[in-house]
């Protein structure tokens, strides 16, 4: 596994802060965010069910220039 990291939240300490990585091998990214409370989890059960394998995760929306970071990277398009 090849795991690049993109960034983690600038709001946050150094313990349990949500971070964006890319995985070049397999050509994903991963996040790390907060948990969804149960409301959150409820509301999204409504678009459809959530496998055992997947579950729902918060990022801060200060974080969408990490995310837009790992999509290039993803696209191959991210300036090294």
């Amino acid at each position: 596994m090849a795991l690049r990291l993109i960034g983690i939240d600038p709001n946050t300490g150094d313990d349990e802060c949500p971070t964006v990585w890319y995985d070049d091998e397999a050509d994903e990214i991963v996040v790390q965010g907060w948990k969804a409370a149960e409301k959150l989890r409820a509301k999204c059960l409504e678009t459809g069910s959530i496998p055992d394998s997947e579950d729902v995760v918060r990022l801060p929306a200060r974080m969408a220039p990490i995310l837009r970071k790992a999509c290039d990277a993803a696209e191959g398009t991210d300036v090294r």
